[in-house]
């Protein structure tokens, strides 16, 4: 069921909510999130300066998660000047006078909303900025200042929004135009402030009742996040699986984006909606080292605590000229490839590539524009040095969330955490997906034989197998087996 389209497809089920953007049918961004384990960035809470590091011109607040979380000066002082991608992007420079220790002290109570996920050892970040996204607007009531989206190019809408924005907020608050917003009218843009504004009200009033440290609002889940951030007019479709799911996104839509509610569609064909469209294949192929390019070259990525390094070869390909033209040409495929899969993996930090020597300054000079030129459709900012004499790219990509690997994966207690498996949980869905499949085929029951160490999640979570029995009326019987790998299972 490939498609020419630009698709969102949700593929929702009680546990977890996956989320797929295709372009021209072809996976190029992938969300997932577990309703035992959601994410936490957006989330406001009340909490407390445990530490303050005058070094590092930081502080470590303890908000109520499992790590305490990271305060850079930088998010209590002057935010951005200028906004970039969908109006969320801050640049901050603190003023070189102000120091931490002056503004914050430990023991201090403090409203702060998480900026970025805990990723590996890290703890969240957080910042004091409040900021609450809407449809055409992001609401700062902390920051009296109104910015616009930088890929709102015409200058006449950007004073026009401006205007409307200007004649209609409180005295006090901010906001930020985000790129949604351009060409809608002053009702709608209003309407977007008023509920901003409301919800903000009921976050102050909660906050005088929770207990530090606590949660005084949690983010929208998956869902709605990708409808509200992603669901626009460049969309042809949003396609979901779940009934309960398509009638809280049509309720969202029609509230908030009713224009688009005739691009809504609930999947009812009896594949798995991730197996009609193609999309458990290229995940598949995106947890793997080795990407074939289509000439036989290939690109071989290995993702570090450090550093992600990129390497490109020329595999099976031998050419028809000269090395100088194979060389090349294998280069510039795989500069297409490299900013794929940098999207699709969602690989952040630094990053190192090393294209194949290149003998020529105007070839080294050709993969290196190319490179440019294929990382403007990124929205994730990116910054990139000059290509060496030895083919070698060193560039940065913003990272805000895990990887692809990171989210799917764990590492390998059979190598010691030297390499990755599939992790627990990501078994449990597949195994949950394959019996939807395989239970419809069976009289009575299935058989489901797992590692232990399956074995004994699924005992204790009780709820991933009773769901199967009661959905399809049938028994299913999990069995361990000692000799089975963590990722392998049959169902008989």
């Amino acid at each position: 069921m490939k498609s020419t389209k630009t698709e969102i497809l949700i593929n929702a089920n009680p546990f977890e909510r996956r989320v797929a953007l295709l372009e021209q049918g072809r996976l190029v961004e992938f969300y997932v999130e577990r309703t035992k384990d959601r994410g936490i960035t957006g989330n406001i809470y009340k909490g407390k300066i445990v530490r303050v590091l005058p070094g590092m011109q930081s502080a470590f607040v303890e908000v109520g998660i499992q790590r305490t979380s990271f305060l850079h000066v930088s998010d209590i002082q002057e935010p951005f000047e200028d906004v970039e991608e969908e109006g969320e992007e801050e640049h901050k420079t603190p003023h070189p006078n102000v120091r931490i220790q002056d503004i914050i002290k430990e023991g201090q109570e403090i409203l702060v909303q998480a900026a970025k996920e805990p990723i590996g050892t890290k703890g969240a970040r957080v910042t004091s900025y409040i900021s609450l996204p809407g449809r055409y607007l992001v609401f700062m009531p902390t920051y009296d200042k109104i910015a616009i989206s930088r890929r709102i190019a015409s200058e006449k809408e950007r004073r026009r929004l401006r205007e409307i924005v200007s004649s209609v907020r409180k005295e006090g608050y901010g906001f930020i135009i985000r790129t949604v917003c351009e060409g809608m009218e002053k009702e709608e843009i209003q309407a977007d402030m008023v509920f901003l504004e409301r919800l903000w009200d009921s976050i102050q009033k909660k906050k005088e009742q929770v207990k530090t440290p606590g949660l005084v609002y949690e983010e929208l889940d998956l869902t709605l996040r990708i409808i509200r951030d992603s669901f626009t007019s460049d969309i042809d479709r949003l396609v979901i699986n779940d009934r309960e799911e398509y009638e809280r996104a049509v309720k969202f839509i029609a509230e908030f984006m009713p224009h688009l509610s005739g691009r809504v569609e609930l999947y009812d064909g009896k594949e798995d909606i991730f197996d009609a469209f193609g999309v458990e294949i290229e995940l598949t192929d995106a947890l793997e080292k080795k990407v074939w390019l289509r000439s036989g070259g290939h690109i071989v990525i290995d993702q570090m605590e450090a550093l992600t390094a990129i390497d490109v070869n020329t595999g099976k390909y031998v050419g028809k000229k000269s090395s100088d033209e194979t060389i090349l040409k294998t280069n510039l495929e795989a500069v297409k490839e490299v900013v794929y899969q940098l999207r699709l993996r969602n690989i952040g930090g630094i990053i190192v590539i090393d294209f194949i020597d290149m003998a020529k300054a105007a070839d080294r000079e050709k993969v290196y524009n190319a490179l440019k030129e294929t990382l403007k459709a990124d929205k994730a900012r990116t910054n990139i040095l000059k290509i060496s004499e030895l083919g070698i790219v060193e560039m940065t990509r913003k990272r805000v969330r895990e990887s692809l690997a990171q989210s799917l994966c764990e590492p390998c207690p059979y190598c010691e955490g030297n390499g990755l498996v599939k992790a627990r949980d990501t078994i449990i869905m597949d195994i949950y997906r394959e019996l939807s499949r395989e239970l419809p085929t069976r009289k009575k029951k299935a058989v489901l034989y797992v590692s232990p160490a399956i074995a004994e999640q699924l005992l204790a979570e009780p709820e991933i197998v009773a769901d199967l029995e009661k959905r399809f009326g049938k028994k299913v019987i999990v069995r361990p087996v000692d000799r089975f790998h963590q990722e392998r299972y049959e169902i008989l």
